[in-house]
């Protein structure tokens, strides 16, 4: 049977968390060296997309979130933490959501095996990478019903600035998200 890395890194998590009579270690994802396995997937992929010259292009331009984090909104100190760490775990899910249906519209297109594994990787990882969120209780991004696209993201061209981007996008604020979270302080002191 086969498992991607992204899948064996949240079943050990899940299993490290359920372990009975033992004190809760600090969560696995937590730890740094494990949302950098993702991030060192996201930039193979991108590796491979610069190298892609058949059935790669995009028929129209996609919708992708921005990655450049605005400290003054992510660090604001007139609102709870707890209201603070819910509004950036939206704004990650709705980017991981987006990168999610974007990388979707690449497949339909890739005629090459080995890029389609590599984008079916990817988004095995996103998916993954929500579910990790979704454990750390924060709550679930659900989806505009209605297909309508948030205001904080912009488009891309190509295979190659998709790719650019969901690098970027786990570097910055999934990385910024998971490093904050509450639940990654909780037995520190």
């Amino acid at each position: 049977m086969f498992f991607s890395s992204g899948l064996v890194a949240v079943l050990l998590m899940v299993l490290q968390w359920t372990r009975p009579g033992l004190p809760s270690p600090l969560r696995p994802i937590c730890d740094p060296r494990v949302l950098d396995r993702f991030i060192k997937e996201a930039r193979d992929i991108e590796l491979a997309m610069r190298s892609c010259r058949e059935g790669c292009s995009l028929s129209e331009p996609l919708f992708v979130p921005l990655t450049s984090v605005n400290f003054a909104v992510w660090e604001k100190e007139d609102v709870s933490e707890e209201t603070l760490y819910c509004k950036q775990a939206q704004e990650v899910q709705s980017g991981l959501w987006l990168l999610a249906q974007a990388i979707s519209a690449v497949q339909v297109s890739v005629t090459s095996t080995e890029l389609h594994t590599l984008l079916d990787n990817s988004h095995s990882n996103i998916h993954n990478i929500v579910q990790v969120i979704r454990s750390l209780k924060f709550p679930e991004y659900i989806p505009p019903p209605d297909g309508t696209v948030h205001e904080d993201t912009w488009r891309v061209s190509s295979t190659l600035e998709l790719f650019r981007v969901h690098t970027n996008f786990l570097r910055g604020k999934v990385r910024l998200l998971l490093s904050h979270a509450p639940a990654c302080h909780h037995d520190t002191s």
